[in-house]
């Protein structure tokens, strides 16, 4: 499966970046770089989604997110 994660980088001498699921509530995770961001959202995300598979919560079987590029004139 596909999802789409939201991405912000922190403020200077925070944690670099920080990224959520929406599909998966409550699915978020933070890294130095964005290599480790990637590896921590992919754990988190495999979590949360084993863990609503053992509760017979299948309603992350279809992702509904997306993202929108769009450009604003300054």
């Amino acid at each position: 499966m596909h999802y789409k994660a939201e991405v912000d980088r922190g403020e200077p001498g925070q944690i670099a970046y920080g990224a959520v699921v929406p599909d998966l509530p409550g699915c978020f995770a933070a890294g130095e770089t964005l290599e480790e961001l990637l590896a921590n959202l992919m754990a988190a995300a495999t979590l949360w989604i084993e863990c609503a598979h053992d509760d017979g919560d299948h309603s992350h079987a279809k992702p509904t997110g997306f993202v929108l590029d769009i450009e604003v004139p300054v």
